[in-house]
């Protein structure tokens, strides 16, 4: 019984962690930083965890929260929309201002 227990102990460090499934199948972790509102949608700010040793680039994804027909589980989508996704970002920014240091890269 003793050998999962760095396993959940692991999990309850990571209680923020999100797997999703690429587009190859791949399952990749993301730490959940924020749920947003914008135009009547729900956008989630996930930042990609890396493995120890790999390079961290700070850089989030953003995805589109859509419903499924199982109330307990929802969909996450990529956004195409440049404008949407740059001003989901900006309600992120103004939000954790002092928490983060975000870096313009114009």
């Amino acid at each position: 019984m003793d050998e999962n227990k760095d396993d959940l102990e692991l999990n309850e460090d990571l209680n923020n962690i999100i797997v999703l499934n690429d587009e190859n199948g791949e399952e990749v972790q993301f730490e959940f930083l924020d749920l947003v509102e914008y135009d009547s949608e729900e956008y989630v700010i996930l930042l990609p965890v890396t493995a120890e040793g790999e390079e961290d680039l700070g850089e989030v994804v953003i995805l589109k929260v859509e419903e499924t027909e199982n109330e307990d589980e929802e969909s996450y989508v990529s956004v195409d929309d440049e404008e949407t996704l740059n001003q989901v970002f900006e309600i992120f920014k103004e939000k954790f201002k002092d928490e983060f240091n975000f870096v313009d890269e114009d």
